[in-house]
Parts: structure tokens; sequence; C-alpha cells
């Protein structure tokens, strides 16, 4: 392996003066901001929750990391940008991760990239239960208060599989073997990642999931209005029938059929009208619909667009009676769109598509781990950004411009001083996010 301290890095010259660069910094971190993780975690206490959930079966007398030093290891790494466990042989002795894992910079390194694999693959069933559970607990606490409303939005989507990974099915609609993870999010905020097989239904599981979740929000919130809300792959008789019985509003895509567009034709032919072949027409209505399989006619809202490009008609179902069709349709059910922006800062600036372990249930653990820096920082976005140019910035823009900040560690007897840029260019606005934190 190359000894990265003996390595000289050579640059064209500037004038007389060479210009080269070496790995002999000393006690200089990349990640200064991350101290910004520390507090948003002392705030919530997330990740020592999370450790809590964990069985620990190991022998005490020998154990010399704890689950929750570990935890927190992995997930702001995650944060910070690094992606597999193996970047841990390094950033174990990087100082400011061992402080932000409340650890002395002199302490021993954390845990090594082995460690941190046997933690993943210890993880039982019951641990996957009780972890969940946390998710779901953190999420009921980010309220100061009973909110009038919440509207849950279910989604699935495809994790591509690279290995033969436990429970990797070949899916002829994603064209390869992927897991199915479905994802639970209130806004902006995440209630809950889960990790299912493939060769499923896209709407397998999701009924009991939100059986339980409207069961634990009625005992905080007994008053709460509850939308569930999904497109057309989470359309099933027995999603709809429940949430009728037990009170739960549903905003639903439907998939086209002869028999909904014989029920809006009058809708389709007064667009077709109103289209002069240049200028786009958008029409809404609605109609009663029912399927062989429901158990009555329910409320089908119809948009009709008009355009050059063509014909396009969206159905959804909603048992919602006091909105009119055009406010629901346009204020409500499209805004489940930006839900599929969430799943991609998961996927792709969180990774939370590194599912290589060859367990199910070890996969399921890093779905979590990368859900669970998730949560940290759209808190940090949430509560420290608030007002500010960044408070709408994906996780990536917040890890770049407020994580990614160089700094020189100074230890001694009665403080540890992180002395960050001079010419960091968002100085100010990461004092901001500290004070508010």
């Amino acid at each position: 392996m190359t000894n990265c301290s003996t390595i000289k890095l050579e640059f064209k010259g500037i004038k007389s003066k060479k210009v080269e660069a070496n790995f002999k910094g000393g006690r200089i971190t990349s990640d200064g901001g991350a101290l910004l993780l520390r507090k948003a975690e002392s705030k919530i206490q997330f990740l020592s929750q999370l450790s809590k959930a964990i069985k620990d079966q190991r022998h005490q007398g020998y154990i010399e990391h704890r689950y929750e030093t570990m935890i927190q290891q992995r997930v702001f790494g995650i944060a910070c940008g690094y992606e597999d466990g193996n970047d841990h042989g390094e950033l174990r002795k990087d100082e400011m991760f061992k402080l932000i894992t409340n650890k002395d910079v002199n302490d021993k390194d954390l845990a090594s990239p082995s460690t941190l694999c046997r933690l993943e693959n210890s993880i039982s069933r019951e641990d996957m239960v009780n972890i969940a559970k946390v998710f779901v607990e953190i999420f009921i606490r980010s309220f100061s208060k009973e909110p009038k409303e919440i509207i849950l939005d279910f989604d699935a989507t495809d994790d591509q599989l690279h290995g033969r990974q436990e429970q990797g099915y070949f899916n002829s609609y994603y064209g390869g073997y992927c897991y199915l993870p479905l994802y639970i999010f209130c806004g902006e905020k995440l209630v809950l990642p889960y990790l299912r097989p493939s060769n499923i239904d896209g709407a397998r599981h999701s009924w009991a999931l939100l059986s339980l979740l409207v069961k634990r929000f009625r005992q905080e919130w007994p008053k709460v209005k509850i939308i569930f809300r999904a497109d057309a792959g989470f359309c099933r008789h027995r999603m709809l029938d429940w949430c009728d019985r037990h009170n739960v509003g549903y905003i639903i895509g439907i998939g086209r059929n002869s028999r909904l567009a014989e029920a809006a034709q009058s809708i389709i032919e007064e667009s077709r009208k109103a289209f002069d072949g240049e200028n786009p027409v958008k029409i809404f209505g609605e109609v009663s619909y029912g399927a062989k399989t429901w158990n009555r006619e329910r409320r089908v809202i119809v948009k009709v667009e008009q355009r050059v490009e063509g014909e396009n008609i969206r159905y959804l179902v909603t048992n919602i009676e006091d909105i009119p069709e055009e406010r629901l349709y346009q204020q409500l059910y499209c805004l489940r769109g930006d839900m599929e922006n969430r799943i991609k800062e998961q996927q792709l600036y969180l990774f939370a598509d590194r599912t290589s372990c060859s367990k199910f249930l070890s996969n399921q653990f890093r779905l979590f781990l990368a859900s669970a820096a998730y949560v940290l920082l759209e808190y940090i976005r949430r509560v420290g950004l608030k007002g500010t140019e960044l408070a709408k910035a994906q996780c990536s823009t917040i890890r770049l411009k407020l994580l990614k900040i160089g700094g020189i560690i100074i230890s001694n007897t009665r403080r540890i001083t992180i002395q960050l840029s001079e010419c960091f260019v968002y100085k100010k606005l990461f004092a901001q996010a500290i004070l508010r934190l």
C-alpha cells in the first residue's frame, strides 16, 4: 500500500518558484462543518436512540467501540459524503470525526471498517422493528404542537443490485435485479424507509404500515386529520375500504381504462372543443365511478390536457368531498411529486442504494443509516437554515457549502479549538445555523 505521508506532488511553477504538495499538514480536517451534525444530534438525540434500539449481544468485557459511537461514525460519514464503510480506514483517525462522536482528539482511533461490517451483519429482525419505531417517534417529536392535518406520501423506487444479495430478484419493469424500497414522507420529513424484495406487488405492505402509523399518530394526536397520498401503483380496493372505515382521507392516482373514459366522455369532449390547435387547454371535472372490486362508487377527479403534442388524461380517486376538483388536483395531489426529489436526495447524495451486503437485513440497516443522515440534514435545513438562502437546499448543497470546510484542530489540557478557514464564504450563515440549533 502507498504511504501517503511520503508522497510529493509537483505542479507547474509560478515565476521562479516550484509548486508542490504533500500530505504532512497534520491536524487539518476537510469536514470542519460536521460540527453542525453534532449539534443537530445533541438536540434530537436520534442516533442515541437508534443505538439503544439494537440489542448488544457482544461480551461486555471486551467491548472497545460502543454501538452509539459506531452509528454516529457511520451516519456522520454518510452525511459528509463518504459512502463506503472502507472510507473509515482513514476517517477513524480523523480528529474531527473523533470530536463529533464525543471522543477526545487524543483518544484511540474509531472503529475500523471490519468492526463496522460486523455491526451491520449482527442486526436482527427485532432490531429492525425497534429502529423503525425510533424513526416514527422522531417524526412525532418534530412537531412542537399537535398538527391539524398530516399528508402521508407513499412511493416505491428501485434499488439496483450488482451481486448475489439475499432476496435480490429480477424485475422486468426496472429491467434488472433490484430491491423495491418503500418510502413514507410527510412533506420534507422522512417518516419511514422500508426495504422490500422486488418480486412483489409495488403496494405490498403499504396497507399494514399505514395502519400502524395511523394508530400511533392518533394515540399522540387524537384530533389530527390524516390523508394518504400515492400514485396509481397504490390504488388497491382493500386500502380504499380500510381508509373509509377508519376515517383516513386518500388521494390516489388511478389507471386509465375504457369504462373511466366512457364516464368522463363529456369532460374530454369539452376540452377537445376548447382546443384551437395551438394554445394548450386544461379542464378539470369529476365523475362517479366504481371498479368491479370496489364495494361502492367513489369520487374520481378527471384532468384533461389538450396540447400540440397530444391529449393527456389523468384520473385520481378520493374520499375528500369538500374540496373542488381543480384545487384538489393542483394544490394537493400534484405536490406528491416533490417526494421524488426527496427519494433522489436519499439515493444520489446519501447513498441509500448502497445495499451491497449479502444479507437482506444488513441492507435494510444500511438503508436506515442513510435515512438517518437525511433526518439530521433535514433538521439542520428546517431549523438551522430557516429563512436563509439555503432553506430549500438539497442535502448535497448543504454538504458542499456548510460541511466541507477546511479547519485546523488545536488541543491542549484545557480546551479543543477548531480554527476554520478565514476565507470560508458562508461563515456568517454557518454561525447563524449553529446558534439556531
